[in-house]
């Protein structure tokens, strides 16, 4: 790469660096700051940086939990302007997903106006809503001001901010997280605070304890909107061990009683983040589809609560079949992903098990435990040294008070005097004992502090309470420095403060209790319609042109009906509203069709093409009800084909399933129940060629084999029958004649054949 520099000034200093470099030094720069800075959550207190710097700024704006509220365009205007230089949209949607008790476990934001709902509705615009901290935020915040972490500045150093909260409980797995950084993403669930302090407390006893074992303290996730977890034990252990898997999560719903045999079904929780517009419009479509042939209507009469109302078509339905087929086919049953991947100290990403992220929880709240400490020692110590200047004072009032009346400079004066052992006087029949700082010496801050001494506090009673206090204050320094020698008077201190939070946001906590809960699956095997859909008599009937419709009742199949101009009648049969019909196209696929799809009779139907992915260019060859028991024998016009059971043609999907390959100008010419032990093949040519059926393979896929030898054209039709029976044909008067005595036209299958008997149609078919 050249340099870069202007020809016209020399001085210019040059720059070369490889653009692959440039382009990467760059690119891993943005990726780190995405990843350290926006996507990925801390595991010490479970948030991300925007969600951090919220609460910070309402901390400083003074929102706490009893308190007022303050409007949220406020909230987000200090929180841009103080610490998250972005857009004020961006972090007003993030507070009010904090606020939002659908999205979020344990709401860190306690919002006033319209925060949105399960409906997906978006909130009110920042200025109309107020907001404030909830205990729960408070929890996270608490100590914040006693040194126990670490502050930063800000982006342009004005201010500073926490780099983590304190955080009294494992947030990251209280709340959950979910981001996209570059190159990797998180995605972690909620669950209940009571039972994580309970796994914390054990870690604490068993710090080597197995993975598995922390799951009978937190057996799985506590989504907000409840829900049944059916994911087996196992694969949730799995999970959590490896911090990659997932949950299958379901509605929870009860069958309501309508009197007189009928019932319906109510869902009273929908799966997390699921919306509920959104899940009904789903519903609506199935229903309109036909993919839920056994539900009938979907109507929503929630108020607070969620109510949903599903109608099932008929009575004799058993309810855990119709919920079985909306798993399905809706968000009734949703599939939530676990990707624990956090920041495990802040600065280096790692996919952590549950064990992983609780002991960075409860390395951080020792680190917590010792600073506070410290900070609370040094406090001590400050106390104590102003307290024993008081003592001096009190014990040397006179002194004191000569000093403050006549000395020009009674600062320098206080320090300078000795207040040694020879100035102390007994009170109340014990010694003061503790000398003053250096030889009998004042330091500044004592005599600083005698010098802002009020004259109220000269009292008698006013000394003994120094000496109570000093006291007291010896005995908790005692105590702070017991506690920072000792590790497991740390933990035991961890403990109770766990226990503390349990018991504050445990069940007796507005929403503390546990919401989700466990089952098996129950899972739904696949049932035959007859069992899903009442079994009525129906007539299909499809055109030339590929309209198709169904009848009610079994019809007279002779009878004369309507069809399009130009249209007229191809296909006609009796079949039951549980069949299902199978399709095969000129283009070798099969396509499936539930006979409970198909539109009403008073109209003209509608195109097969619009009930599945057939081509235009392709036609119908064959249209005939399903049997899972039979055989299938297709041909294409080349003369290849073989025999295919029926259960392998099904299609699951509208676009239907290759059997017979094709190409260029071959096409698939016949489709036809195996029946019998013989073939017989007529090719354009009007030669006939009848062998055994044992010579054709079964197949679920290909070409095929040839079944005829032509030299000009290719095949016209085939069947199968019964050598014992004799071949049949209808000859151009229409009367069926059988052949039986067949050894001039039988011969090896690919041969050429003979010429077709007197009689044979014209249109060389069989039937």
């Amino acid at each position: 790469m050249s340099d870069i520099s202007d020809p016209e000034d020399t001085g210019a200093a040059q720059m070369s660096e490889p653009l692959r470099r440039a382009l990467g030094d760059r690119y891993l720069t943005y990726a780190l700051s995405t990843i350290m800075h926006r996507a990925l959550p801390d595991a010490r207190d479970g948030l991300k940086p925007v969600h951090r710097r919220i609460l910070y700024a309402m901390s400083r704006l003074r929102l706490g939990s009893t308190g007022g509220f303050l409007k949220s365009a406020k909230i987000s205007g200090d929180t841009m302007g103080d610490f998250h230089p972005h857009g004020d949209a961006a972090i007003y949607d993030a507070m009010a997903r904090l606020a939002q008790d659908f999205n979020v476990r344990y709401p860190l934001v306690d919002g006033q106006g319209n925060f949105g709902n399960i409906d997906g509705d978006n909130p009110a615009a920042s200025r109309y809503t107020e907001a404030r901290m909830t205990a729960v935020a408070e929890a996270l915040l608490e100590g914040l001001g006693e040194d126990v972490v670490d502050f930063r500045d800000n982006y342009d150093g004005r201010l500073t901010e926490p780099a983590v909260l304190p955080a009294q409980f494992p947030n990251l797995l209280a709340n959950g997280a979910s981001g996209i950084a570059v190159g990797m993403a998180t995605n972690i669930p909620p669950h209940n605070i009571a039972e994580l302090c309970d796994a914390c407390i054990h870690l604490i006893r068993t710090p080597d304890c197995y993975d598995d074992t922390l799951l009978k303290y937190v057996p799985g996730p506590d989504f907000p909107t409840g829900g049944i977890i059916v994911e087996p034990a196992d694969q949730i252990a799995q999970a959590y061990r490896t911090g990659k898997g997932g949950f299958r999560l379901r509605c929870r719903y009860e069958v309501e009683d309508l009197g007189r045999g009928q019932w319906q079904v109510v869902v009273t929780e929908i799966p997390y983040q699921v919306q509920k517009s959104k899940l009904i419009e789903k519903i609506a479509e199935v229903i309109q589809t036909k993919k839920a042939p056994l539900l009938a209507d979907v109507r929503d009469e929630s108020a607070e609560d969620i109510r949903l109302i599903l109608e099932p078509r008929s009575k004799n339905v058993d309810p855990e079949v119709l919920m079985g087929t909306l798993y399905r086919v809706t968000d009734l049953e949703v599939r939530f992903s676990l990707n624990m991947n956090v920041l495990i100290d802040g600065v280096t990403p790692k996919v952590c098990s549950m064990k992983e992220v609780l002991r960075a929880f409860l390395d951080h709240r020792r680190e917590v435990l010792e600073r506070r400490s410290r900070h609370r020692l040094s406090k001590i110590d400050h106390r104590l040294e102003v307290l024993e200047g008081f003592i001096v004072a009190f014990l040397n009032l006179d002194r004191v008070i000569d000093i403050i009346r006549y000395d020009e400079e009674p600062k320098a004066a206080l320090m300078r005097e000795d207040w040694g052992r020879d100035h102390v006087r007994a009170m109340d029949e014990k010694d003061y004992v503790t000398p003053p700082p250096g030889e009998g010496e004042l330091s500044e801050v004592q005599a600083e502090a005698i010098l802002n001494m009020r004259l109220r506090s000269l009292r008698r009673l006013e000394e003994l309470e120094l000496l109570r206090e000093q006291s007291e204050l010896m005995e908790e320094r005692a105590g702070l420095e017991d506690l920072l020698e000792s590790v497991d008077l740390q933990w035991q201190t961890i403990t109770e403060q766990l226990r503390a939070t349990k018991k504050q946001f445990g069940k007796d906590y507005e929403g503390g209790a546990r919401r989700s809960t466990f089952a098996e699956a129950g899972e739904v095997e696949d049932v035959p319609l007859e069992a899903l859909i009442d079994r009525e008599p129906i007539t299909v009937v499809c055109s030339e042109m590929g309209w198709i419709r169904a009848m009610n009742g079994h019809i007279d199949l002779e009878r004369e009906l309507k069809f399009k101009d130009g249209d007229g009648p191809r296909f006609i049969f009796h079949a039951q509203t549980t069949d299902r019909l199978l399709v095969f196209g000129s283009n070798g696929r099969f396509y499936t069709i539930g006979a409970t799809a198909l539109p009403g009779g008073r109209g003209m139907g509608e195109p097969v093409r619009l009930m599945v992915d057939l081509p235009n260019e392709a036609q119908i060859v064959a249209l005939f009800i399903h049997d899972p028991e039979g055989k299938l024998i297709v041909a294409s016009t080349a003369g290849d084909g073989f025999v295919v059971p029926e259960a392998e043609v099904v299609a699951q999907t509208r676009s239907g399933k290759q059997v017979l390959n094709v190409r260029g100008d071959t096409r698939a010419l016949v489709c036809k129940p195996v029946s019998g032990d013989s073939v017989a093949t007529v090719g354009e040519n009007r030669k006939v060629l009848v062998f055994g059926l044992d010579e054709l393979p079964e197949m679920g896929r290909g070409k095929g084999v040839r079944l005829q030898k032509f030299k000009d054209g290719g095949l016209s039709d085939l069947t199968t029958f019964s050598r014992e029976e004799g071949l049949s044909w209808k000859d151009p008067a229409g009367r069926t004649r059988t052949e039986t005595a067949l050894a001039e036209w039988t011969g090896k299958r690919a041969s050429a054949g003979r010429m077709a008997p007197r009689g044979f149609p014209r249109d060389n078919r069989f039937t």
